[in-house]
C-alpha cells in the first residue's frame, strides 16, 4: 500500500509541472493535425492510384481481363 501511495504522490507532483496548452494553442494544433492528415491521405491516395494503374498495365486486368 505504501508503494501505491508514493506512486500517486509522484504522479500528482509531475502533473503540477506540466504546462498545459491554452485554448487557442489547442485549437491551432488541432487544425494543423487535421490539415496535415488530409494532405497525407490525399498523397497516399494519389500514389495508390498511380501504382494500381502501373500494376494493372504490367500484369493485366486480373481474372478475365
Amino acid at each position: 500500500m505504501e508503494r501505491i501511495t508514493k506512486f500517486l504522490k509522484e504522479v500528482v507532483a509531475e502533473l503540477r509541472k506540466v504546462t498545459w496548452p491554452s485554448k487557442d494553442e489547442l485549437i491551432g494544433s488541432t487544425i494543423v493535425t487535421i490539415v496535415v492528415s488530409l494532405i497525407v491521405a490525399v498523397f497516399i491516395g494519389i500514389v495508390d492510384r498511380i501504382l494500381t494503374f502501373f500494376v494493372t498495365m504490367i500484369f493485366g486486368g486480373g481474372i478475365g481481363g
